[in-house]
């Protein structure tokens, strides 16, 4: 709730900035004086409604996307010793991480690879690869898990969504200013809208939601220190650096697909300013100078 509480009342502060700043700027002015007549107070609400229900739709919908997305196998009643062990391990983090048992799957991939994802703490999935039970010994799996549960337990799916809608909100609202400038202040259109508002809204949309990315990556790579210092927590430390040392000898581990790799386990990534996860040496660094 208080997560929840602390976006709201961010949120709210940068609405007020946003428009006092678009005041003394007299930028309100200037463009009502150009014929353009927004109503900036409407976009901006009009932009949070969009960009806030489309990352809410997508926590929701997050567990049911994994399962289809991944082909996750739930385990509702283990059929081998492995599922029993795997199913005992999450149950054992969980509880010690103060959080609901959740649902325990695995699919089918031959390289290393685990995820969390779900609407709460008490609401989640936490799945892991075939090639990662096959390729890492007991210790290093349970490292994972912990890795997996204690992104459960700190909240990141929620945080994740609210931090991409907050973004989602001010793509909107800018891209539409910016289309709106283009279309009555260069193109002179009158009344309302020529087609260089609608091609400069969505242009504008992809360039901002791209450079936006990067601080969504920023926050999400800054989560995967908390992660393993969670994990180390629960498996202990030297079982977490083992299992990203083992990830280190993976060859060319698989992304995993969409907002899934934000909740995942290994460290890909083709540009820095766009990784959702720090490279896999830093990880290792920041767990051996824990004290």
């Amino acid at each position: 709730m208080m997560r929840i509480l602390l976006f709201l009342a961010t949120n709210a502060a940068i609405l007020v900035v946003i428009s006092v700043i678009f005041n003394l700027l007299g930028l309100k002015s200037t463009l009502d004086a150009q014929g353009v007549n927004l109503n900036l107070e409407a976009l901006l609400i009009m932009s949070a409604i969009i960009g806030m229900t489309g990352s809410a739709i997508s926590l929701a919908m997050s567990k049911w996307s994994a399962k289809r997305a991944m082909g996750v196998h739930v385990i509702e009643r283990p059929s081998n010793q492995t599922e029993q062990w795997l199913v005992n391990i999450v149950a054992q983090h969980a509880k010690h991480a103060g959080i609901g048992m959740p649902e325990v799957g695995v699919f089918q991939a031959p390289e290393p690879n685990a995820f969390a994802t779900g609407m709460s703490r008490n609401n989640a999935l936490v799945a892991v690869s075939t090639g990662l039970l096959q390729s890492m010994n007991a210790d290093e799996v349970e490292a994972v898990v912990g890795h997996e549960i204690s992104h459960v337990a700190n909240g990141d799916m929620v945080t994740m969504a609210l931090m991409q809608g907050v973004v989602n909100t001010f793509v909107y609202f800018f891209a539409t200013v910016i289309g709106h400038v283009v279309d009555r202040v260069v193109f002179k259109t009158e009344r309302g809208y020529g087609p260089a508002y609608y091609i400069t809204q969505i242009v504008m949309q992809i360039v901002l939601s791209i450079l936006a990315s990067m601080l969504v990556m920023w926050f999400s790579r800054y989560r995967e220190f908390r992660a393993d210092a969670g994990g180390a927590k629960l498996a202990g430390r030297e079982k977490m650096i083992s299992a990203l040392r083992a990830l280190q000898r993976a060859h060319n581990p698989e992304d995993l697909p969409g907002q899934l790799a934000a909740f995942g386990i290994n460290g890909g990534g083709m540009s820095r300013l766009f990784m959702s996860h720090p490279p896999l040496e830093e990880r290792i660094a920041a767990l051996q100078n824990q004290r």
